[in-house]
């Protein structure tokens, strides 16, 4: 049996990482493809590193562009990759353009797609993402979800051949790597930082840095906090700001602007903060498994789950509102409850897919 894995994306890299120990582990062949969608030495390669991935068999150096332009390229090179390799599987994870690419090029190609990280929904059509996962979903044979809210979501939308409740690979790779982060990671001494003594903030979605008033009223906000706020700068957010003209560079206020950090870091700044303030869904999650309140910058989760008992609040973009949750959100007095799986996501995936393997090859019964 061969599986090709198609990641592109940081926090594909981390839910690629434990699933590729259980292929391994398993004796499954594996064929890595890098669409290059996150190309930046931060952003992709000491991912790599850290989570011990092989390296990729392949990277197909596709990089920044559009939409259209960079799904597009993606597809071609992709579908060009299973022709030679002809996998039995192909894997995609969770909601970017690499996702709808490589679920595109194998279904036109009759190549049986697993998505991992099926059934989100934010139910917000602005965000790309949301039609990502929408039309990977519907092309895929077997349906990974992390959460009963995901399975349901699916069955309300007609999908119920293919699906499977498995829980969250995002929280076998934070069991797999905190010990590890605790032993390898400096970043609290680096940024002269102390446990509780600071926010950690994240801004990438592209509705929220494409949009210079949405950027420069959350930047705003952000500047305008009493504590330290850490803001690791996703590159393109960070061209984003330069693009804008936004940040006067001569009032900082307590928003400190670093460089984007690993994933072993960004475990242990996690774990640390006082409060996390983001717009990402990966990082929701990791709160959530930390037990850090997390204040959510955008009009909605697809992360429902997080919402429980306070440990997740949606804030949208005002300042305002920001500042007044930042200084009275209060320490939940409940537990996270264990609703994202045992650890064994990657584990059940593997066994999955290499039953659904056996039963459609008669050959190897």
């Amino acid at each position: 049996m061969k599986v090709l894995t198609v990641v592109g994306a940081r926090p594909q890299f981390i839910k690629a990482a434990p699933l590729s120990r259980a292929l391994r582990a398993a004796g499954i062949q594996e064929y890595l493809l890098h669409t290059g969608q996150h190309y930046d030495y931060g952003m992709s390669q000491v991912f790599f590193e850290e989570l011990g991935l092989p390296q990729a068999d392949i990277n197909l150096n596709v990089r920044s562009g559009n939409h259209g332009q960079q799904t597009g390229q993606m597809l071609i090179e992709i579908e060009k990759v299973l022709e030679t390799e002809q996998p039995d599987w192909v894997v995609v994870f969770g909601d970017t353009n690499s996702t709808l690419a490589g679920a595109l090029a194998a279904v036109k190609l009759h190549i049986p797609v697993a998505h991992i990280e099926a059934g989100l929904r934010s139910f917000n059509r602005q965000m790309p993402e949301e039609h990502n996962r929408v039309l990977t979903d519907h092309c895929a044979d077997l349906l990974f979800c992390p959460t009963s809210t995901a399975v349901e979501n699916l069955r309300r939308e007609g999908l119920t051949e293919g699906i499977h409740l498995v829980g969250d690979p995002m929280y076998d790779a934070v069991l797999l790597f905190s010990q590890v982060a605790a032993q390898k990671s400096t970043i609290l001494e680096t940024l002269g930082l102390g446990k509780g003594g600071y926010l950690l903030a994240t801004i990438h979605r592209a509705y929220n840095t494409d949009n210079p008033q949405a950027l420069a009223a959350l930047l705003a906000a952000l500047q305008s906090l009493e504590e330290t706020v850490i803001l690791p700068v996703h590159p393109r957010t960070r061209k984003k700001i330069a693009d804008f003209g936004l940040l006067d560079a001569r009032k900082p206020g307590n928003l400190r602007l670093v460089e984007p950090l690993s994933y072993l870091d960004m475990l242990i700044m996690e774990q640390n903060a006082r409060l996390i303030l983001i717009d990402s869904g990966g990082v929701q999650k990791e709160a959530y498994f930390f037990a850090v309140p997390c204040l959510t910058l955008r009009p909605e989760t697809e992360w429902v789950e997080t919402l429980a008992d306070g440990w997740n609040t949606v804030v949208g973009l005002d300042a305002a509102t920001i500042r007044r949750h930042v200084r009275d959100v209060p320490r939940p007095s409940t537990p996270p409850r264990p609703v994202f799986g045992d650890g064994n996501a990657a584990g059940r995936i593997v066994d999955i897919c290499r039953q659904q393997f056996e039963q459609s090859s008669p050959s190897l019964r």
